[in-house]
This record gives C-alpha cells, structure tokens and sequence, in this order.
C-alpha cells in the first residue's frame, strides 16, 4: 500500500471536498422523485386501494373503516400520481415514454376498480355467492321472528341478525350484516315481489331499499 494511500492529511482532505459539495435543494430532490418512473410501491399500492374500495363497494350500504382507508389512501395516491407526472412531463418526458406502462399502470388500476364500483360487479357477485347459504338460513326462521347470529358467517356475509315479515302478501327475508353501512345499519333483503327504491314503504318502517339483482334489494334504515 502507497504512503499517499494511507496519508491521513489526504483522506482529510477528500473529506473536506465531500463536505463542501452542494447538496440538493429540496426541489432537485423533488425533480429527481418525479423524473423516475413508479416504481415497485406504489403500483402495488394502487392496486391495494383499489382492492380496498372494491371490498366497500360489495357491502350492503358501504363499509365505513374500507371506506375511509380506499378513499383516504386514493387521494394520497392521486395527488402523488398528479404531481410526479405533471413534473415529469415538464423536465423528463423520455422517461415516461420510455417507461410507458408502468406511468400507466396507476391510472388503468383506477379505472378498473371505479368502473367495476360503477357497475355494482363486487355486490352483485358477492349477493350471488351467498345467494344460497341466506335463502336456506331464511327457510329456519318462522315470521315474524328475528334471530340474532351475533356475527357468525353465512355465504360471504357475517350476520348480526336474520329475520322475516310479510309485505303485501310474500314474505320478505331480512338480514343485517355486521359492519354494513356508512352511517346506518345496513343489511340484505330477499323480496319476491318488487320493492319500490329510494322511498320509505308503508308497513316497512324507516327502511329503504335499492335493488342489486333479481330478488335481492340492499336495505338502509334510517
């Protein structure tokens, strides 16, 4: 090993030349973050806000702790997405044609997940996946008793209660589920004869009911 190697006056002097370098502003930070593509988390991240909002949109009358973690975290997301691509298209327009997909891989998750909430996929295939399993519960239960099942899973659905009454002349099924709702107890309704949406129902009480498919109506009291 040389001496000027190991000459501490020369490694001192390195040091001094390290410590009176520029350090970066905080915007050639912030322009450096966002000159970069999105990288591994933040697309995952995407998908498990969106994973999260489609979970809210398939219960009955929506999930308020999914709810305000999908929305809350969409936001963030967003904005992140906004501002990185918009100081991207200013300073370093080749990286994102470069890295095309991954710029908009956020975007088509969004999509995805807004256009499937839209079209009331998650309810709709999460009602028919339990279809069977509520209708056979139903059949145990004598009108007009309501009994409770303190949480206990039927189908895809935990229940906090299943009962039953008469309506204009068929008999209607309810269940409430545990944790459905934003601000009200929310549950499922099984109605072979149609059920007006939107309105109170004389003889209903203070529910309302917004059909999801065939005989199924999602039920809100309020």
């Amino acid at each position: 090993m040389s001496a000027a190697a190991s000459d501490p006056a020369s490694e001192g002097s390195v040091a001094k030349l390290i410590a009176m370098a520029e350090k970066p502003t905080p915007g050639q930070r912030l322009i450096s973050w966002a000159s970069r593509p999105p990288g591994r988390l933040y697309i995952p991240a995407c998908t498990v806000a969106g994973l999260v909002l489609l979970y809210e949109d398939s219960v009955p009358g929506g999930h308020l702790p999914s709810f305000l973690v999908g929305v809350g975290a969409g936001l963030l997301l967003a904005g992140m997405g906004a501002l990185r691509l918009g100081i991207a298209l200013a300073v370093a327009r080749p990286m994102i044609r470069y890295y095309w997909l991954r710029w908009v891989s956020a975007p088509i998750i969004a999509a995805l997940a807004l256009g499937l909430s839209v079209a009331d996929v998650p309810l709709q295939a999460r009602v028919d996946a339990s279809a069977d399993d509520l209708l056979a519960l139903a059949g145990e239960v004598e009108d007009p008793t309501t009994i409770p099942r303190n949480g206990e899973w039927t189908g895809l659905y935990p229940l906090l209660s299943v009962g039953s009454s008469v309506g204009t002349g068929e008999e209607i099924s309810y269940f409430a589920i545990d944790g459905a709702g934003l601000l009200s107890q929310s549950g499922l309704a099984h109605s072979p004869e149609e059920l007006p949406e939107g309105v109170f129902v004389p003889g209903h009480g203070s529910k309302v009911y917004e059909h999801v498919s065939g005989d199924w109506y999602v039920w809100v009291d309020h």
